[in-house]
């Protein structure tokens, strides 16, 4: 059944508020900059095979904060090597505020930026129409599968792109997180039933299709304390942007809202910490290879 709630992505200044509130709230960031800086520049070492310049796609790009500390390491693996960086971002506000970022940043004199302010599914349709040969080193998609109709799709469009030795970045939320356990349980009435794919959706939609990755799990909490004061205006942002629904006090159920705030504070999903309710929002880093092409 289809749910009549809105998604949180209908009204795009309170997905913004929302997003930034969560951000100040959780520790994802953090645990993505130490993959970023400790785990993933060996995978960007071995991309490019000497190619005298690099092409990167990032795929729903936000304001490039987690972008540019990747594009930080490629450049350092790659010392002098020019970057051809394609951002996608359907949000113009977003768009905007990453190049205003880019504009005061002179280090990145060796990377040149096509803007894109699109979604995936329309940069696949545009590339395609276009018969685009161009092919990507790296491609990261950070949290945006949620927002696509087909996962699945999406992945295998963007794996095809890369080039040999290429490498497909996924980070999303964890089947055995909170938020993932959040989305499983209650997939028809929060909002589009695609926000509830997680990694280990991903993961074994990979399997099935016979596809090898490597997995890294990204420990994350999230301060969700106001969720639990009703009215609280901080906890009714939170509550939209962990449920991604629109007013999700407002137009959900009481049932549903009993629901969904008991399962936060189920203790297998959160702890308490001096009067404080810490929920599990643990991410996943999964990493694909270029499709190899049998030429017998």
């Amino acid at each position: 059944m289809t749910s009549p709630l809105k998604c949180l992505t209908c009204d795009d200044d309170r997905y913004q508020k929302a997003y930034k509130l969560v951000l100040e709230r959780s520790s994802h960031q953090h645990h993505t900059r130490d993959f970023i800086h400790n785990t993933l520049p060996d995978t960007l070492a071995g991309v490019g095979n000497g190619k005298p310049q690099l092409n990167v796609i990032g795929v729903g790009s936000g304001e490039g904060n987690i972008d540019l500390e990747m594009l930080s390491q490629l450049c350092q693996k790659h010392p002098g090597v020019l970057v051809d960086n394609e951002v996608l971002e359907p949000s113009s506000q977003r768009l905007y505020n990453y190049k205003a970022t880019v504009a005061q940043r002179p280090d990145l004199k060796h990377i040149t930026f096509t803007w894109n302010n699109t979604t995936a599914s329309e940069f696949e349709q545009q590339w395609r129409q276009k018969n685009i040969t161009k092919k990507a080193d790296f491609i990261h998609m950070v949290q945006m599968l949620y927002y696509v109709e087909d996962p699945g799709a999406t992945i295998s469009f963007f794996q095809s792109l890369l080039d040999k030795n290429g490498k497909l970045l996924i980070i999303l939320v964890s089947g055995e997180s909170g938020s993932g356990t959040l989305r499983k349980n209650f997939p028809d009435q929060l909002c589009n039933k695609e926000v509830s794919v997680t990694g280990a959706e991903i993961k074994s939609l990979l399997d099935a299709r016979g596809v090898p990755y490597q997995s890294y799990k990204l420990q994350s909490h999230v301060d969700l304390t106001e969720c639990f004061t009703e009215g609280d205006q901080t906890g009714e942002l939170l509550l939209d942007f962990i449920t991604q629904v629109l007013d999700f006090s407002g137009t959900a159920s009481p049932e549903l809202r009993r629901g969904v705030l008991g399962l936060m504070r189920d203790p297998k999903y959160s702890v308490e910490r001096g009067g404080r309710v810490l929920f599990n929002n643990e991410n996943e880093a999964i990493i694909l290879d270029a499709v190899t092409v049998c030429t017998d």
